[in-house]
């Protein structure tokens, strides 16, 4: 094997100029790649024809035994001006490139820093050719080794400084080496270490390059075949969150749902509607307010514009009517208790609804809120003491003044967590396995479309407090409501994955079943083949009842799955349960295919047989 090396640059200050001639051989034996390579070395290269250039001045030698060393050195720059296009058909043979230049000639340096390197910076990057960058001699107001200092660099007007070489190497994607000297300490020490190791790189990747010299293999022995890798699976794609766009819609049109009315506190009039179970959940302001010891007791305000006397608060419960007996309501469902609440801020007066729906959405939306405040106040101080005082509502003493990030984590999809299981507020009861799961109509409303319809339409659901659910098991139910007030599911095992994603079928939540369909790709694609053949999960029957319920993506992987598993799956006695296009699918996607196996089997028979016909003495 050979190794190739390009060096361009001269170390000799003042280098080989414009109708100069190149380095004779006394100059050649001088230079660095030829110190590095000793005696060894001689001019010309193995084959004399191979001079294609007669600026490049040729020598090899030997290296590491039997490697061929073949070295082409172009001391002058000005012949990529001259005559590029030979110059790059040389450097697209190279392995190796070595860039020289001298310290102490500055104005050379910034000819290849500026004309030259930018020509090359594009090629290497695209050959992947190392380069080595390598400046050679001891700067000329130096006694000892070379400052490297930055400040006493700055002041060798002539000499070129540690920090502009490095940064031309950066610039390459070289390795940058000094040398003072051209001894056999720097060259074969510092110099010869950096090459060797280049070369050994090279040498490895050209026995990569040719597998059929590698060890193992013997020129009459039979290779076996090769295995491709199995087909890729199929991904299963999930819709993003429509978490805050819910709440929003419940905010919007739950009007029906609502249990907390808003007034003004100077005239009287209606400002809006809300959802007790959602502020509650959100924020303690209003659980305090809604909830309190004493039905008829106010807050204590923590808004900043409360002083020593005691204003009043933003928010007040109605004096006559706080759980007041709904029954004017016109929907004819079941009537529940409604409070109302006087806003006596003028400032939230005239913004209820921006931060009602900031409450709803969650606390990435403050950015949101900020601007929606400030077109609608039209006054900057208005705003800085309006959005205090939405703070206070989320918990002041746990929010800086700037932003409310600190309580983030606790709005949004996570803002519901506490409602989750809890009669906190809870107007309807399911009855599952006889077990008593207590939900929140508005949210139920809100997450889910038959939930909506169930609880709207004139169904019995809408006006009884007490739902009975069959088909599911308590378990499975509890978690599609956890889904519904969390936005999450995390089932315990395939089988409940299942469950789940059957449940989220049967009310269309097209979110939940794609969340439990990437829960079972997971389960399965994390058994390991000896747990995956001794299971007792079915596998076909996971397919079938995944049809049977519009899973279709997991359907569909499933199949695939099954295919790249295909010796395992197709010893089992249900593989037999697929159907005619099912196993057609499934023999046209198996791994390993047909046609590997029955190569495997004649590579087997061709070893038996050349084992047979050795000699046993010999």
């Amino acid at each position: 094997m050979s190794i190739h090396i390009v060096a361009l640059g001269s170390e000799c200050p003042g280098g080989v100029g414009p109708g100069e001639e190149a380095m004779g051989q006394g100059q050649l034996q001088g230079g660095l790649l030829w110190s590095y390579l000793g005696h060894g070395a001689v001019a010309g290269g193995p084959d004399e024809s191979s001079l294609s250039n007669p600026a490049f001045m040729e020598y090899t030698s030997r290296v590491f035994g039997d490697v061929t060393v073949v070295v082409q050195d172009c001391p002058s720059w000005d012949l990529l001006d001259s005559d590029w296009a030979s110059v790059r058909s040389v450097l697209e043979q190279a392995d190796i490139l070595v860039i020289k230049y001298s310290v102490n000639d500055k104005l050379a340096f910034q000819q290849v820093r500026n004309g030259y390197a930018p020509r090359l910076r594009p090629l290497l990057r695209h050959w992947g050719v190392p380069v080595i960058l390598v400046a050679v001699g001891a700067r000329l107001n130096d006694e000892g080794p070379p400052c490297t200092c930055p400040l006493c660099a700055s002041d060798w007007s002539s000499c070129v400084p540690h920090s502009e070489g490095l940064q031309l190497s950066r610039d390459l994607g070289a390795t940058y080496l000094e040398l003072p000297s051209l001894n056999h300490v720097f060259v074969g020490r510092y110099f010869g270490s950096v090459l060797e190791y280049f070369m050994i790189q090279c040498l490895k990747q050209k026995a990569k390059e040719r597998p059929e010299k590698r060890r193992g293999y013997k020129l009459n022995e039979p290779r076996p075949p090769h295995l491709e890798q199995p087909a890729r699976l199929p991904p299963i794609r999930v819709e993003e969150s429509s978490f805050s766009q819910d709440l929003q819609w419940l905010l919007e049109r739950g009007v029906q749902f609502a249990d907390v009315a808003f007034y003004s506190g100077d005239s009287g009039k209606e400002l809006g509607w809300g959802h007790a179970a959602v502020l509650c959940a959100v924020s303690p302001y209003f659980r305090q307010l809604l909830l309190g010891p004493k039905a008829r007791e106010r807050p204590v305000s923590r808004c900043a514009c409360r002083g020593d006397g005691g204003p009043p608060s933003l928010l007040s419960t109605w004096d006559g009517g706080l759980g007041m007996e709904d029954g004017s309501r016109p929907d004819g469902h079941l009537t529940g208790r409604l409070s109302r609440l006087v806003v006596k801020d003028p400032l939230l007066c005239l913004c209820l609804w921006e931060t009602l729906m900031f409450l709803y959405r969650g606390a990435w939306e403050w950015e949101h809120l900020q601007e929606a405040v400030g077109e609608k106040l039209k006054n900057s101080l208005a705003v800085v003491q309006l959005m205090d005082r939405i703070r206070s509502f989320l918990g002041r003493d746990k929010l800086p003044r700037d932003t409310p990030n600190a309580r983030a984590a606790q709005l949004g999809p996570q803002s519901l967590v506490n409602l989750f299981n809890s009669p906190l507020y809870s107007d309807v009861i399911f009855m599952v396995q006889g077990n008593v799961l207590p939900a929140h109509r508005a949210v139920l409303v809100a997450r889910c479309d038959v939930m909506a319809a169930m609880f709207s339409g004139k169904y019995a659901e809408a006006r009884s407090r007490v739902v009975p659910i069959h088909g599911v098991s308590s378990d499975t139910f509890l978690s599609f409501l956890e889904y519904l007030y969390t936005d999450t599911c995390c089932p315990a095992s395939v089988l409940q994955a299942m469950a789940v994603l059957v449940c989220a079928e049967m009310y269309q939540v097209k979110r939940l079943q794609h969340l439990c369909e990437v829960c079972v790709c997971a389960y399965l694609q994390s058994m390991p083949s000896r747990e995956l053949a001794s299971t007792g999960i079915s596998v076909i029957r996971l397919l079938r009842r995944a049809k049977c319920h519009n899973a279709e993506q997991l359907y569909v992987w499933l199949l695939h799955f099954i295919a790249n598993n295909y010796l395992i799956f197709s010893h089992k006695p249900d593989f037999l349960e697929l159907s005619e296009e099912e196993r057609e699918q499934v023999e046209r996607l198996r791994w390993p295919s047909r046609g590997y196996l029955q190569e495997l089997s004649e590579y087997q028979q061709r070893r038996r047989k050349l084992k047979k016909s050795r000699c046993l003495v010999m």
